[in-house]
């Protein structure tokens, strides 16, 4: 799904980006999986999971996801660098095609300058123009608070918890809270 590029002022004063990522952002966006991956054990995947994606497998994911009317997928830029992205899957299954799944992920030097709130606003707008289209759903790991305040100030609520869904290399299980916005 395509979508404009917006120029937005993050909170320090800094000019980003919220665009449809193109083949130059390939590499970029290798990179900010690994990195991402490294902060923070509320993503799904580890570093050394990453390494399976490939320059040329980046390049077509991005130039599918264009041309998709199923995906809206969107990267946040500042100074030129992949600060973080979101993705907005919907389903074409006649049964479900009325929900779609959000996801995002940040940098850590990015976290607490607005750019969460931007790439949910722009998510949710899309979501909106598609009248099939009548709620939003996501899930967010347990301890992610930042997450959580971020999701509940979007419109999302807590609908179910699904236990033990994350388990840690040192054994930790982690539940995820499912949440959900109603569009309609």
């Amino acid at each position: 799904m395509l979508f404009e590029t917006t120029e937005f002022t993050l909170k320090d004063g800094r000019t980003a980006l919220l665009l449809n990522p193109e083949e130059e952002h390939a590499q970029g966006l290798l990179d900010y999986l690994v990195k991402s991956a490294e902060e923070t054990d509320f993503l799904l995947r580890y570093p050394e999971e990453c390494g399976r994606y490939t320059l040329e497998g980046e390049k077509k994911l991005l130039e599918n996801m264009k041309g998709s009317p199923n995906d809206l997928f969107l990267t946040c830029t500042v100074d030129g660098k992949v600060a973080g992205n979101c993705h907005l899957m919907m389903n074409g299954k006649m049964k479900i095609r009325h929900r779609a799944n959000v996801a995002i992920a940040l940098l850590k030097e990015y976290w607490g300058l607005g750019i969460g709130t931007k790439m949910f606003e722009a998510m949710l707008d899309a979501a909106r123009a598609n009248p099939d289209l009548m709620q939003v759903e996501l899930e967010v790991v347990e301890g992610n608070d930042r997450a959580m305040a971020l999701y509940k100030k979007m419109g999302f609520e807590v609908y179910g918890v699904r236990p033990n869904a994350i388990k840690l290399k040192d054994g930790t299980l982690l539940s995820e809270t499912l949440m959900v916005n109603k569009l309609r």
